[in-house]
């Protein structure tokens, strides 16, 4: 069956850089790398409604945002199938098999959605959709027979449940479903970037977000902002780098040969981070470093975006296209899941025969 990448984004708002270290450009390296046999990257949006059913019209307005990233950051429709999840129906149906596979108990112990419980206030109040999209994501990545799905640290424990649902199936039912990895970020720190106000997570919600589409004002506006050391009060005191968010996306974002070329004083990140630590070195010239990097690596997604946004009816083709060729594939696997599950009464010639057999020696 070859080697097959899943993956995707909630289409709640435009994506940040968070996406892009995570998974975004991951993603573009695997796309071009030619070691896989196909790539399919989904718009969320009926996971998205799980905590939006009250305004869906979020939803509908940032589907065509998230799209625009995608096609900016450089993933490619004629090697990448980007659809929109709930233009393939056959994912929910999956969902409702997979959800008597697992248990209420299991799906609590998961500490993601007990982090996504919490920050979204759902602790007295959990819609149903919500408490069962780690269920929802099973679907999505067996659907598409998915061998790898590039994914943040905070998407390992949905993984693991997707693994162990795909065992519980081919135990009852026989070897249907492929069981897939996590392919987790090359640098550690791209695993989970902080948000500039130096929170643990970049969010919408939390304004704590720099994204692929801001412009060079809003990007050096919100640099400068940037949560540094406290303790850091003047130039020539020692700083700390623990939290220190412009290290932590210089570390992210940054090479050696870009701190020498834009920092000549500085022959690599590590020289920068040993002057700032004995101190002599302000948070202000390691914010100025840092938007010129970032700079560099968003002003050609920027330049994308902005063709892009001239032909949106082109946009939406992709994603009809996308959509029509995932669900021919997630069609596929359903059939091979009645099958299993024998719950294909008019395909099962052999039943028919049987029954029809049954009653005719009555």
């Amino acid at each position: 069956m070859g080697k097959i990448i899943l993956t995707g984004d909630r289409p709640t708002g435009r994506l940040h850089v968070g996406h892009y270290v995570g998974s975004l450009r991951r993603r573009v390296q695997l796309q071009n790398s030619g070691e896989f046999d196909k790539i399919f990257v989904m718009i969320a949006d009926a996971q998205a409604l799980t905590d939006n059913a009250d305004n869906p019209e979020k939803v509908r307005q940032n589907v065509i945002e998230v799209a625009l990233d995608y096609l900016s950051v450089g993933l490619d429709p004629e090697k990448t199938t980007i659809f929109v999840q709930t233009g393939v129906p056959e994912l929910t149906e999956l969902a409702f098999y997979y959800m008597n596979l697992v248990s209420v108990g299991r799906v609590q112990r998961n500490p993601t959605v007990k982090t996504e419980i919490k920050m979204r206030g759902f602790e007295q109040s959990i819609p149903m959709g919500f408490f069962s999209y780690p269920v929802s994501q099973a679907s999505d990545i067996t659907a598409f027979n998915a061998t790898t799905v590039p994914a943040g640290e905070d998407q390992a424990p949905m993984i693991e449940l997707t693994r162990e649902i795909v065992g519980r199936f081919n135990n009852i039912y026989g070897p249907t479903l492929v069981e897939p990895e996590i392919l987790l970020p090359e640098n550690a720190v791209c695993m989970r970037l902080p948000g500039t106000d130096g929170k643990a997570k970049m969010s919408k919600s939390l304004g704590n977000c720099i994204y692929l589409s801001d412009t060079p004002k809003e990007l050096a506006k919100k640099v400068k902002s940037m949560y540094t050391d406290p303790e850091h009060l003047t130039i020539d005191s020692p700083g700390h780098l623990e939290g220190n968010c412009p290290f932590i996306y210089l570390d992210a974002f940054s090479s050696d040969e870009q701190v020498a070329r834009l920092l000549p004083d500085y022959k690599s990140l590590q020289e920068l981070k040993d002057h700032y630590c004995r101190g002599g070195l302000g948070d202000g010239t390691v914010k100025k470093l840092l938007i010129a990097v970032l700079e560099e690596e968003l002003a050609p997604i920027r330049e994308r975006r902005k063709q892009w946004e001239q032909d949106i009816p082109a946009v939406y083709e992709i994603l009809r296209k996308g959509t029509e060729k995932a669900r021919e594939e997630a069609a596929k696997t359903l059939d091979r899941v009645r099958e299993a599950m024998k719950i294909n009464y008019f395909a099962d010639e052999k039943l028919i025969a049987e029954q029809a057999r049954k009653y005719a020696a009555k």
